[in-house]
């Protein structure tokens, strides 16, 4: 199973889950923690092969879907007889957070979705297709860091730019081969995505200098009415890094108003 953290407040507290983005680690929302466990019970799950849920606890998969990764979490909310939480994400985390949504609707309460990724512009496909072709050639870490100074390219972007780094450090190149099978099925689970509405209450949470996926969101929000757009000024792809006080008050403010 994977491995995970919780932070308690009682027994009748609702539960909110953090899922990190790809490279990362349960350790990115540690500005997170103390203002969320005040108001709720609090769950950080590390993902397959990232922080401490590292093989060999799972079977050797040549490549991963994201029915695999939604399960692994999914079987933590079962172990902990967690029967619905808030879903709080960062970049592929949200994906997974949608993922899961869409199969299992009866365990989402509401969806917090940071730095979104529902589309893929032009830059992000030269970039996935780039990785294909490289990831089998040339060390998987100086793919992320180049993945990373295109996502978060600004110098105010450094500390997410850097955490994101230093956690994919702690993977090794084969276990990042098999997330990049994931790119397979990816733009058209995000096309779905971006056409379905799922009806629950959904926060997308993006910084304003998140050029490769704040306009696909924008357009999103307009489509659907369960969801709402917060815009984080002066602020990158790892909002829940760059502002913190913004991004815990909003979402905080945004969940005990679904109470």
């Amino acid at each position: 199973m994977l491995h995970y953290t919780t932070h308690l407040k009682d027994n009748t507290a609702q539960w909110v889950t953090f899922i990190h983005g790809a490279g990362g680690s349960s350790s990115i929302w540690y500005k997170q923690i103390r203002a969320f466990q005040a108001e709720f019970n609090v769950l950080l799950i590390d993902l397959r092969g990232h922080g401490k849920s590292k093989a060999p606890i799972y079977e050797k998969l040549k490549r991963y879907r994201f029915d695999t990764i939604g399960n692994d979490v999914i079987e933590v909310l079962d172990y902990l007889k967690i029967q619905s939480t808030h879903w709080v994400g960062i970049s592929l985390g949200t994906i997974v957070i949608r993922e899961i949504t869409e199969r299992f609707p009866e365990r989402t309460r509401s969806m917090i979705m940071g730095g979104a990724i529902m589309k893929l512009n032009l830059r992000g496909q030269v970039l996935m297709r780039l990785g294909v072709l490289l990831k089998s050639v040339i060390p998987y870490l100086l793919l992320y860091r180049l993945f990373a100074h295109v996502i978060m390219p600004k110098k105010s972007h450094k500390e997410s730019r850097n955490l994101f780094i230093a956690e994919a450090k702690k993977l090794y190149q084969q276990e990042f081969k098999r997330w990049f099978t994931l790119v397979a099925e990816i733009n058209p689970l995000l096309k779905y995505f971006r056409f379905t509405d799922t009806g629950l209450p959904t926060l997308y949470i993006m910084g304003q200098e998140d050029h490769m996926f704040l306009p696909s969101i924008t357009k999103l929000v307009e489509d659907h009415k369960s969801s709402t757009l917060f815009v984080i000024p002066n602020c990158g792809h790892v909002v829940n890094v760059e502002q913190p006080r913004i991004f815990n008050e909003n979402v905080v403010v945004f969940l005990k108003g679904l109470a």
